[in-house]
């Protein structure tokens, strides 16, 4: 019988290879072509989640059966060359398939803003510049006189009075685990009473986190993490001296269940996944520490603290905190702010009792990485008004000086991640990143890595707006006006201008007029929420000080394209300053001083968050900014 019953079970699995990876699995027969991707690791693109409409994971079936839902995303060519929609699509015999280039992600195009000096313009630098260096985890070298009979001191509270003398703790809280009180007799009288204290600081109290003989401390290391929705970039930092030692990035794994964390949660509520949520981000930090401490010759044990900068739902998932709430009403997050936690508790492969810690979140759409931000850039410490802006799945907003800040969160960043897009595509090999027309009307762009263009990345996007809006091809609303310019054709989702064609490029790439219309729609949810924060606080356009740009998207915008198309404020382009990875940055200054720390808690509970969909101009404001740039020209005196 057990042969028959093998031969059974042959019938209801499935081989599925993925080409040109060359990653095979057996998965049962009706599995969606998706999920098995997503199982064996393989990235594609599905800005949707997986429901089907955004028409982003085409791939090409080689050879095997399948079963395909109907949809309007692809085309009638595309279906006879069997192209299909991953997330549509049933796995019904064995199978090869192949992942067109468009699906790759680069590491080398991520952030890792190796250089610390990138951020010497700020007040508050990646290395604590303008707090006291007082690490979250610091080591000191103890040298006690051993007991005799007229001093028979217990070795616990021999080795705390000499801590509490040399921290000058006074009456403070310092405590000790079990286990380092159990083996503290032997390692002391096998050190001859000369030993290495690391001490943790949570809050307002310090702990003893482990007792090492001789003097080691001189080797004490800790990791900066930018927990990103899409990369997850780590700083590995020498505590003895604050200097950053490497840097490594990657992919965060969650986005295969979804490229954006409201699809991630939907997704791990559908399909009860939020341990295997976590476990995702979880392994992505394990990863890079394992490989910085490899590359570096460190030991683990050595890594005594790990400080991380996300948004509230990443924050949530690497916590294993009930992230649910955050998409529904009234948007409320399990915590704003978590005290130091063992990292081992949340399955951080460092020190055993080496400290985990997360910047605090303002609000269910505002994060521990904007605040650590606001952070680096001193929007708290400023006389004047100052803006800071991330654009990435979200726009995030903050307004404010040393006085007050305003903070909102606009869902309108997707488009330029490629989003609802039709050749939209993350910065990848082959993406437009630059776009130029020039005098003769001839369109000039530059691609990732100098490869045929596949597609368009956000930076392109932008230029491409710009460009068709100043060259008289779109009007201020954003309809076509090229009548008898060959490149605008009538396609099968309407007018579209032909930006690259078949020749030099893997295929033709165009922008449609759902795709502009939905990039004005992107730019409008951005610049209203920084005019409705500025509507509230009567501040104009004039009192701007500073404008911050932060993370990726921000460091390969074109300046004056932004104002062109109306993402930002007509300030003057000197008040406009990239600053990178702010949210890195921000999360050294606190890994490298309790100052640090307590001014973070200050900001995020300093800052008044307004949500912008029940706030009363937000949506006029919005209506208005759906104009290049702006209903209201007087806001762009330059343009």
């Amino acid at each position: 019988m057990l042969p028959d019953r093998v031969s059974d079970q042959k019938k209801r699995t499935c081989s599925i290879r993925f080409e040109p990876s060359g990653l095979k699995a057996q998965v049962p027969k009706g599995t969606v072509l998706l999920e098995a991707a997503r199982k064996l690791g393989v990235y594609l693109s599905s800005i949707c989640g997986g429901d089907g409409y955004c028409g982003k994971c085409k791939v090409h079936i080689n050879s095997g059966q399948f079963q395909m839902k109907p949809t309007t995303l692809l085309t009638p060519e595309e279906i006879r060359e069997d192209v299909v929609l991953a997330c549509q699509t049933k796995i019904l015999s064995d199978m090869t398939v192949t992942v067109p280039k468009s699906h790759t992600l680069r590491t080398d195009q991520i952030l890792t803003d190796v250089d610390a000096s990138r951020f010497s313009g700020l007040g508050r630098d990646a290395g604590g510049k303008g707090f006291a260096f007082d690490p979250l985890v610091r080591k000191i070298y103890i040298e006690m006189t051993p007991p005799t009979v007229e001093d028979h001191t217990a070795d616990h509270e021999r080795l705390t009075v000499a801590i509490r003398n040399m921290l000058n703790l006074g009456s403070g809280v310092l405590q000790m685990g079990f286990r380092i009180l159990q083996e503290l007799p032997r390692l002391l009288q096998k050190s001859d009473y000369k030993v290495t204290a690391t001490l943790g600081f949570r809050g307002c109290v310090t702990e003893v986190v482990q007792v090492e003989s001789g003097d080691r401390s001189n080797i004490n290391y800790a990791v900066a993490v930018d927990l990103g929705t899409t990369t997850v970039v780590a700083h590995l930092v020498d505590l003895t001296t604050g200097n950053t030692v490497d840097t490594e990035a990657t992919y965060n794994s969650q986005i295969n269940f979804g490229e954006d964390y409201i699809r991630r949660i939907i997704y791990a509520e559908q399909n009860d996944a939020f341990d295997e949520m976590q476990s995702h981000l979880v392994d992505d930090v394990n990863d890079l520490i394992v490989t910085l401490a490899e590359r570096n010759k460190i030991n683990l044990q050595d890594i005594t603290a790990v400080v991380c900068a996300g948004n509230t739902a990443m924050t949530h998932f690497l916590l294993n905190l009930d992230s649910r709430r955050i998409r529904r009403e009234p948007y409320v997050a399990s915590a704003s702010s978590v005290p130091p936690i063992r990292a081992a508790e949340a399955g951080i492969q460092i020190n055993k009792r080496g400290l985990l810690y997360c910047l605090p979140s303002v609000a269910a759409y505002v994060g521990g990485d904007i605040v650590a931000g606001v952070l680096a850039v001193c929007l708290d410490m400023k006389e004047k008004v100052a803006l800071f802006v991330d654009i990435g799945t979200n726009g995030e907003v903050v307004l404010g000086n040393k006085d007050w800040m305003m903070c909102a969160s606009s869902s309108a960043g997707p488009a330029f991640e490629g989003s609802g897009v039709k050749h939209g595509m993350r910065a990848a090999s082959g993406a437009i990143e630059k776009l130029l027309i020039d005098d003769e009307g001839n369109i000039v762009c530059d691609t990732i890595g100098d490869a045929a263009a596949i597609g368009i990345c956000g930076s392109g996007l932008l230029d491409t707006l710009a460009e068709l809006f100043l060259h008289g091809i779109i009007d201020r609303t954003g309809r076509f006006q090229a009548e008898g310019d060959p490149r605008l054709l009538e396609g099968e989702e309407g007018m579209e201008f032909t930006l690259v064609a078949e020749k030099g490029a893997q295929k033709r790439i165009v922008i449609t007029q759902a795709d502009i219309d939905n990039l004005i729609r992107s730019k409008a949810g951005v610049f209203a929420a920084i005019k409705s924060l500025m509507e509230t606080t009567q501040t104009k356009t004039e009192d701007l000080d500073a404008v911050y740009l932060a993370g990726g998207f921000g460091n390969f915008m074109n300046v004056e394209r932004a104002v062109t198309i109306g993402i930002l404020p007509d300030v003057a382009v000197e008040k406009i300053h990239f600053v990178g990875n702010t949210s890195l940055a921000g999360a050294k200054a606190v890994l490298l001083s309790r100052q640090g720390r307590a001014v973070a808690e200050q900001i995020a509970s300093a800052m008044t968050y307004v949500d912008l969909m029940s706030h009363s101009d937000y949506m006029e404001e919005f209506v208005r900014a759906n104009f290049l740039p702006h209903t209201d020209l007087s806001l762009f005196p330059s343009q």
